[in-house]
Formats: structure tokens, sequence, C-alpha cells
């Protein structure tokens, strides 16, 4: 059998290990590897790398500890809205969503809207009619209600502050505290020789005015092309939007003849470092080689190729 890979992540940020109780990092540990290993298995049994990052992803919207699906933070309004993308590298076919409420799983409503629809980007009450026309799985408010997400907006609006869930330097309209969560995302290598990626994301913490990051847009926080690689980002959204950061790296390696790893260090160290960037990608290639940098403190992350073992990283001793 060809060789296939795939890589997760749970977002970047100021995660540092005195910060973090050893059961709890036990318990992002064990939800990434749970994740890992429901794309494996599908790539495993020969399935198709954009049925694996849609799975890898619907188990991190899944899973609260992760802001994204039901443990997305609250806008100013008390809301939880949501935003994903996907796009498949054999065809660069792409869907993405923003500004939902309610949906279960973002991600699949991107898929749907990449597959079954003629268009790539859908927002608001219109990719909500689309998901219902769907039959796309809704939940209550309270499915989306985590405490410790909603303690954090109470803080935010006493102090009018938006907390991103990645790091970074304060600056005077914004306060940039430590976080264990962030946007998640996924991507993958199949036998068939395809790639794919997929991210979404809750957004920030008391963001106002329809907000958009980069996670639903494609190029700047999702990309895939089987001609270079596939990527997903997380980080402080707006730098990766100005550096179109994921589109990026497939260019250096297609009109440069950068490796993957050369894209991802000029990126990910070099470019965003530059601007006041912070945050990290993954990324694979069609050779199935992964790369997981980031210029933040952590990164949940986890990795496996054909036969290898899993890793699973939060810290970056731990590369």
């Amino acid at each position: 059998m060809k060789q296939f890979a795939i890589a997760i992540h749970g977002g970047a940020g100021t995660i540092v290990r005195s910060t973090l109780s050893r059961e709890t990092e036990m318990s992002y540990k064990k939800g990434l590897e749970e994740t890992l290993l429901a794309g494996d298995k599908i790539l495993s049994a020969g399935g198709t790398s954009i049925d694996a990052v849609e799975t890898a992803v619907k188990k991190l919207e899944d899973n609260p500890l992760f802001n994204a699906g039901r443990g997305a933070v609250f806008t100013n309004d008390g809301k939880n809205e949501l935003d994903a993308s996907i796009m498949n590298g054999k065809n660069l076919m792409a869907g993405a969503v923003t500004g939902i409420n309610n949906i279960k799983n973002p991600i699949s409503l991107a898929r749907n809207v990449m597959e079954n629809s003629e268009h790539v980007f859908l927002s608001g009450l219109g990719a909500m009619a689309f998901a219902e026309k769907m039959k796309l799985e809704f939940a209550p408010d309270e499915y989306f209600f985590v405490q410790e997400r909603y303690d954090q907006l109470i803080e935010a609006k006493e102090n009018d502050q938006i907390i991103l869930d990645h790091s970074g330097k304060p600056k005077p309209q914004f306060h940039f505290p430590g976080s264990k969560k962030g946007t998640v995302g996924a991507v993958a290598l199949d036998v068939h020789g395809n790639l794919a990626a997929a991210t979404s994301t809750g957004g920030m913490t008391n963001k106002k005015f329809g907000r958009v990051g980069d996670s639903p847009i494609i190029g700047a926080g999702t990309y895939a092309n089987n001609a270079t690689c596939a990527v997903s980002c997380t980080g402080h959204g707006e730098f990766f939007i100005r550096s179109v950061v994921a589109y990026d790296i497939s260019c250096l390696m297609e009109y440069k003849g950068l490796s993957l790893k050369e894209a991802c260090d000029m990126v990910v160290n070099q470019k965003l470092v530059k601007i006041g960037g912070e945050g990290g990608l993954i990324a694979i290639d069609a050779k199935g080689n992964i790369e997981m940098p980031f210029n933040s403190e952590g990164m949940y992350r986890a990795m496996r190729t054909s036969g290898g073992e899993i890793f699973t990283g939060i810290f970056k001793e731990e590369n």
C-alpha cells in the first residue's frame, strides 16, 4: 500500500507547562490522540484525505477542550459564532462558512458548500439556510455552553477587552492572555496521492462587528494543492490574513522550489515574526513529509505517518 499521513492541531499560544496540571495535559493529549486515530483509521483503510480531515476536525469540534464547535468562545452578544473551511488538493475545490450558529459540526457544512453548491464561501443566515437544506445536525445553545468560556466573556466585557485564543504582545485595544485552547485543524495525504486540509474555530472572545479571522479564508488559514502541500493554520488571524500564510507556503514550494520544511520555516519563523504575527500551522506535502512549526510558546499538535508511531505534543521541547 502507498504511504499516507495525517497531522492535526488544536491551537497555538502561550501554553506554558507550569500552567497545566499533569491531568489537564493528559486530557489534551488524549483528545489529540483519539482525533488522530479517527482520521488515521480512514486513511489506513484506503479512504480519502478529504474524509480523514473532516472526520478529525469533527472530533475536535465535539470536544469542549478546544475552541471549535462545542467548545467555541462567546461573542460580545453571548453567541457562539462559528467558522470553518475545507479544501481538496486533488481538484482545488474548497468550501467555507462564517458567522454561523447552532451547527453542531461547521466543518461538515463547509464540505457541503464545496460539494453541493456552486459557491466557495457562505456566511450568516445564508449559510444557515443552506445547512437546513443539506439536513445537517443543529444543536441548541446549551450544547455549546462551556462555563470557562462564559466566564472568559464576562471578564472580557468587564474590562472592555477582546480576548484572542492565541497569545501576543499586548496592545491598547486587545488583551492577550495565555490560553489553552484555539482553532483546530487537520491535514492529510491518502494512498491515492491526494492532499486535503480543514480548519474550524469559534473565533475570539467578546468579538464584535462580525469580525472574521483567517480560519474560513481559503489561502489564509487553509489551503491544499496536490502539486505542493496542504496547510491548516492557527494564530492571530489578522496577521495570517495579511500574510496569506497557507497559500504562501504553497507558493514558496511551487515557484521557488523550497522544501516543505524550508517554506514553513520562512513563513512562520521569519515572515510572520517580522510583522508581529504569532501562531503556527500544520502542513504535509505530496511525499508525506509533515511540518508543525510555531513561533508561540506552544501548540497542541499530533501526527502519524504510514505505520509510524503516534506523536502528540504541546510544548516546544517535545519537537
